[in-house]
């Protein structure tokens, strides 16, 4: 009898749990072009980092809101820089949008068009990013499974080469903020 009702009561607090734990949204057609990057946490370090002054960037995509976003959080060696985008449908402009948002203070919006394997993105900057005021990239998901970005800055009236780097999916890696 003790062992019945035991089971009962295990059995209602899984239920119970089961209710509280959302089910997966499902996803806004318009962002399958971000599905190999969705669900992972990516690692890369920067091509300039040395053994004794590693630079590593941690970027995590997931679906957010419900299916309507794609959310994306990135940090440079765990803290010293980071970011948080939000990637959404506007239908006016018939593209993907997206603002990122800095610890450095100030932001960009975007919009991205969908490539094979990856996206194109222009964005403009808003506040002081070391005179910084567009940027341009591709990011691609190659045929080894990495991602490639590529990134050019508009830097006081010049279009100068960015960020050319791979990043390689990292279960362990942990995308972090400074408190």
């Amino acid at each position: 009898m003790k062992r019945a009702l035991a089971i009962q009561t295990v059995l209602a607090l899984v239920l119970a749990l089961a209710r509280t734990i959302p089910a997966e949204a499902e996803m806004n057609p318009r962002f399958e072009a971000l599905r190999p990057l969705l669900g992972k946490t990516w690692k890369g370090v920067f091509p300039n980092s040395t053994a004794t002054k590693p630079v590593v960037d941690v970027s995590r995509f997931e679906v957010a809101l419900n299916g309507q976003a794609v959310r994306n959080l990135h940090s440079i060696n765990a803290g010293e820089y980071g970011g948080e985008s939000l990637i959404v449908w506007d239908k006016a402009k018939d593209s993907l949008v997206f603002y990122y948002f800095t610890t450095a203070g100030y932001y960009t919006t975007g919009t991205m068009q969908a490539e094979s394997g990856g996206f194109v993105a222009h964005e403009n900057v808003i506040g002081d990013a070391e005179g910084i005021t567009e940027v341009r990239s591709t990011s691609q998901v190659g045929t080894d499974g990495r991602l490639h970005v590529v990134s050019q800055y508009l830097k006081k009236g010049q279009w100068v080469e960015g960020r050319n780097m791979y990043y390689s999916e990292d279960k362990d890696a942990v995308v972090r903020f400074r408190d």
